[in-house]
């Protein structure tokens, strides 16, 4: 978590001011989204680096975690920062920033809120499955 949490930050200042200086924004938030998807499972799943040498060490799994945060926490700034910057793109009427912005957290509160359910229904209906498995199912 601390590795990801690290490239998050330093991710977000970075990317900000290279969104701001050459723009392209959809194009950002692309490849942010590309880096979550290829990573999401990684972190979620089993070690890849693990499979990929055929050796199942805690260090390599550490390494092999921690690097796919990192990666999945990078996409993830790169597409948030994108997104919020859109808004400035889509309209200049400051009110209607207010209302798109607002909607987006309303969005992403329901996401939230829905990814508490979906919990909650795994952890209600695979009460006899490994924690591992629930988590998996979950992701």
């Amino acid at each position: 978590m601390l590795s990801g949490q690290l490239a998050d930050g330093f991710t977000t200042i970075f990317v900000g001011e290279l969104m701001d200086r050459f723009g392209h924004f959809k194009l950002w938030h692309a490849g942010g989204s590309i880096l979550v998807a290829i990573s999401f499972s990684s972190v979620f799943g089993s070690c890849v680096p693990c499979k990929l040498m055929g050796i199942n060490t805690s260090t390599l799994e550490t390494v092999g975690y921690s690097t796919f945060a990192a990666i999945f926490n990078v996409g993830w700034a790169v597409t948030q920062v994108a997104h919020m910057s859109m808004v400035n793109c889509i309209t200049s009427n400051p009110t209607s920033r207010v209302s798109l912005v607002s909607c987006r957290n309303a969005f992403t509160m329901v996401a939230n809120l829905s990814l508490y359910g979906v919990a909650l229904v795994i952890f209600t209906l695979l009460q006899s499955v490994n924690v591992l498995v629930q988590y998996r199912w979950i992701a």
